[in-house]
């Protein structure tokens, strides 16, 4: 499966909790997609999430889902520092 990044804002700080988590996890689940994890800004507003999907479109369903933000989807490719030595 591809790869992609997701940028979130959020108008207000993000707490998250277990209950969330999980239906975050169910919405992702219903539309095929995994979510791997995530950085959170310091003023907790922004996250920058990675996930593996077949295609943006499940991404976006994923939220639509979820009722989350999708602002920018990037598809990505993993690049490690080990593979160039």
């Amino acid at each position: 499966m591809a790869l992609y990044v997701i940028e979130r804002q959020f108008a207000e700080q993000l707490e998250l909790d277990s209950e969330t988590v999980k239906q975050v996890n169910g919405a992702n689940a219903d539309a095929g997609v995994q979510w791997l994890f995530s950085f959170l800004s310091a003023d907790k507003k922004k996250t920058y999430c990675l996930y593996e999907a077949p295609d943006v479109e499940a991404i976006r369903e994923a939220a639509r889902r979820a009722h989350l933000p999708a602002d920018v989807v990037v598809e990505v490719t993993e690049l490690r520092p080990e593979a160039f030595a």
